[in-house]
Parts: C-alpha cells; structure tokens; sequence
C-alpha cells in the first residue's frame, strides 16, 4: 500500500511501520504524494474485482477480495485523520482534488447518502438489463436481484445515515458561524487599529501573532472534529452497505463506487488542465506589442 503520509516526529525516529514512513516536507505535499499512489492502488483494485466477474470463484475468495477493497478505504481514512492532525485546512480544501470534485465534497469528502443513490442506480440499471430472466424466476447474483429483506435493511441504514449527515452538516453550520462572534470580532478590531497606528515593530507582531494563533486554534480543533465525524459515517455507509449486500452483488457496488470516483477524477483533471491552457492561450492573444520600440 502507499505509504503514510503525514507522520508526526516520534514516527520519523521509529522503526517502519507494515507500510513504511514516508518523506519529510509539508504536510499537504505528502498527502497529495499519498493520494495519487492511493488512486494508483484502487484502480488496480477495480481490475481485480471487474476480472472476478468473469470467472467462478467460490465466495470464500470473492470475500478475501472484498475485504481487501474496504481494507484500502479504511487505510485512507486512517491516513487522513492523521493528517488532519497536522493541517485540516488542507483536508478540507484538498489541491489533490480537481475543481469538479470540489464542486461536490461536502465536508472534505464524499457526502454519505451519495452512496445509497449509487446503489439504487446500479441496481436499477442492472434491474433493466436482466428483467427477462428476473422475470423468469432466475438469479442473477448482481444488485438487480435484491431481496425485500436486504431492501429493508438498506432502507434502515439510509434513514440513519441521513439523520447523521444532517446532524454533522449543523454542526459545521454552527461551527462556521463563530467566525463572526464577538472575540474575533473584538480581535479583527484590535488588530486593525494596530495597523492603522503602524505598531508594526517586532514586539507588535509577535503579540498579534500570538492572539491570533490563540482565536483560530479552538476554529481548527473544532474542524478537526466535524472532519472526524463526517469521515467516520462515511467509512461506516461504505462499510454498512457491504456488510448488506451478498458477495457477488458486493463486487457490482465496489466496481461501480471505484468507476465513478476515479472517471469524475479523470474528467475534473482534464477539464483543469484545458482551462488553465485556454487561460494561457487568452492570455498570450491579449499581449500587444510596444510599439515605441517597432522599427519605422
């Protein structure tokens, strides 16, 4: 597996862990070199699980194959919580993501119930494509041929798992909203007249930098926090789903879980490539010579 990234200082002077410890500088840098290997690893992962479609295996291997899917999720979870340690600005505003990604994160990642309506979209899909044998009483082992037993146990998760998201989405609400109560208000204040009176010598700055510190570490645990609670219901949606669904149909989730992240991926990528390209193009196109220096 990719290394872990974000290490603290008792990591770089023991002894490698299973994975390794990986190469100092800054924390955002050594997650995003994370990120891009972990992306590496699950695109071999959807390989693995797409090739196990096409072949008989028994459910004990289909199983071990499973496991280490949400193995691999879990890694990355432990490995962000260690990171949002250190930085969680940079996990919640992730320059490893593209613009597109970005567009949809709730809370520095996917949003919970997203995956429900992955599930219910395979399976109508599938559904579609197998109703003539559906039909015919036969089984098709994929996510079309859901029981009413394991649609009621999804049912129940979903209601859960909204009623927690909605709960973690107040919480950062009421979290974003102490950035304007009054100590930083009266903070905002303070440190605008020291500016405007010039008390700008060393000592000046040091004591701004400290209250400053002081106000935004409580803003930073607090997000930490939030970030905490949104990565963990994310892990147990994924987690809670499989443990639903039976082996074959759990391979169908994951293949279609892995294909949407890393082509929206893949699309945001591209889409920011070409528009820093265009930007340049327009840049360039709107340089006009000097003509004080053209000769006559």
């Amino acid at each position: 597996m990719s290394e872990l990234p974000c290490p603290s200082y008792d990591m770089y002077h023991s002894q490698p862990s299973e994975y390794g410890t990986s190469e100092s500088g800054s924390g955002t840098d050594s997650f995003h070199k994370f990120f891009e290997g972990w992306v590496v690893e699950q695109n071999q992962h959807l390989k693995e699980l797409v090739a196990s479609t096409t072949t008989e295996l028994t459910d004990e291997k289909l199983q071990a194959l499973i496991d280490g899917v949400v193995k691999h999720y879990e890694y990355y979870y432990e490995a962000k919580s260690k990171c949002a340690k250190h930085d969680v600005l940079a996990m919640l505003s992730p320059t490893w993501r593209s613009s597109l990604e970005d567009a949809f994160l709730w809370i520095g990642g996917w949003r919970p119930s997203m995956a429900f309506h992955l599930l219910y979209s395979k399976a109508g899909l599938q559904f579609e494509a197998k109703l003539d044998e559906l039909l015919q009483g036969l089984r098709t082992s994929d996510l079309g041929d859901l029981s009413a037993t394991q649609l009621a146990q999804i049912d129940e998760i979903q209601k859960r798992t909204i009623a927690e998201e909605r709960e973690i989405t107040d919480m950062m609400a009421r979290h974003q909203e102490t950035v304007a109560d009054a100590s930083m208000v009266e903070l905002s204040h303070a440190v605008s007249e020291m500016l405007r009176a010039n008390e700008t010598d060393k000592g000046g700055k040091k004591e701004v930098e400290e209250r400053v510190d002081s106000a935004l570490m409580p803003k930073e645990e607090g997000l930490e926090e939030i970030l905490q609670r949104a990565d963990d219901l994310r892990l147990r949606t994924l987690q809670g789903i499989v443990n639903i669904l039976r082996p074959k149909q759990c391979i169908h989730f994951l293949i279609a879980a892995a294909e949407l992240h890393l082509r929206l991926h893949e699309w945001g990528k591209k889409r920011d490539t070409s528009r820093r390209l265009n930007e340049g193009t327009s840049s360039d196109k709107g340089t006009t010579p000097d003509l004080s220096t053209t000769s006559r």
